[in-house]
């Protein structure tokens, strides 16, 4: 089973659709509009996590890594806080130039400005790469294969994510906003409620909504964490925001739309959302 409700929901090529994928880039490139917003109200990724991508890999001081996607670095921290050596690369300049903020205290990260697809790894060769919540935008066509071909024999690919839940019984946003989103932006399939939280931990195999390596690649080893944002109703507007399934809106749709859903969590929920994720690792080896 597959759940498209993930933290960058709302892409049709996510779930298969072959007409968006050359839209790919110009889709992923919609976080450099907000960047300081990204970094704000995004998600971060558990301690638990990042200790068990560390055991199962063996990441350690000197291994190399590359972050594809890095974002405004948000994982590129907790990677170097690992102590291993970082090259963490961004699309977007702004994202990027806020990323290489985060990390100025670190001596063992570097941030480049490129896309995976089109970045120059000057014969580098890497330990483990890493892409958070990002490698939905990568071409799978180049992607897959390149990401084999820069790693080590024996080398780790490792993808985070966040899938976006609910738990029976408690007050969920969509279903109280769902009027609203048909009110302003009827007839979009990409609106719907979140899975319940059971349902997505029995998925524990295989690299997800991505396409499938095929034999790139070993078994994937899939991790759970759960994870909980509260937000007040402008803040909750704030992190719809910085989603690509919003953002994409036109902004005559998009503002009235959230001013709406801010509204909604201020009268009916008492000025106080959550939104439920369960954290993702999967994990797997390079095939010789």
């Amino acid at each position: 089973m597959a759940f498209p409700w993930t933290d960058l929901i709302g892409c049709a090529f996510v779930t298969g659709d072959p007409e968006m994928r050359p839209k790919r880039h110009d889709l992923g490139r919609v976080f450099n509009e907000v960047p300081e917003l990204y970094d704000r109200v995004r998600p971060g990724y558990p301690d638990e996590l990042f200790a068990d991508l560390g055991a199962v890999t063996g990441m350690d001081e000197r291994s190399s890594v590359l972050e594809v996607g890095c974002g405004t670095g948000q994982a590129t921290r907790s990677l170097a806080a690992l102590g291993c050596s970082v090259t963490a690369l961004e699309p977007g300049a702004d994202m990027a130039a806020i990323a290489r903020h985060r990390i100025a205290s670190f001596r063992n990260v570097e941030v480049e400005t490129s896309t995976f697809e089109e970045w120059d790894n000057r014969g580098r060769h890497f330990d483990v790469l890493v892409a958070a919540s990002s490698w939905h935008w990568v071409d799978p066509s180049i992607g897959w294969q390149r990401a084999h071909d820069m790693l080590h024999p024996g080398g780790w690919m490792a993808l985070l994510g966040h899938v976006v839940v609910r738990r029976p019984g408690e007050p969920e946003v969509y279903a109280e906003t769902a009027d609203l989103h048909e009110r302003f932006c009827p007839g979009n399939p990409a609106w719907g409620h979140p899975p319940l939280e059971e349902d997505v931990r029995g998925t524990d195999e295989g690299w997800g909504l991505v396409e499938d390596p095929g034999e790139l690649f070993g078994p994937t080893i899939v991790r759970w964490y759960p994870t909980v944002q509260w937000f007040d109703g402008d803040g909750f507007a704030d992190l719809l925001r910085s989603q690509s399934l919003y953002r994409t809106l036109d902004r005559d749709v998009r503002e009235p739309l959230l001013d709406a859903v801010a509204e909604r969590i201020r009268t009916r929920l008492g000025d106080r959302a959550s939104r439920r994720y369960l954290s993702v690792l999967r994990v797997g080896q390079r095939a010789q």
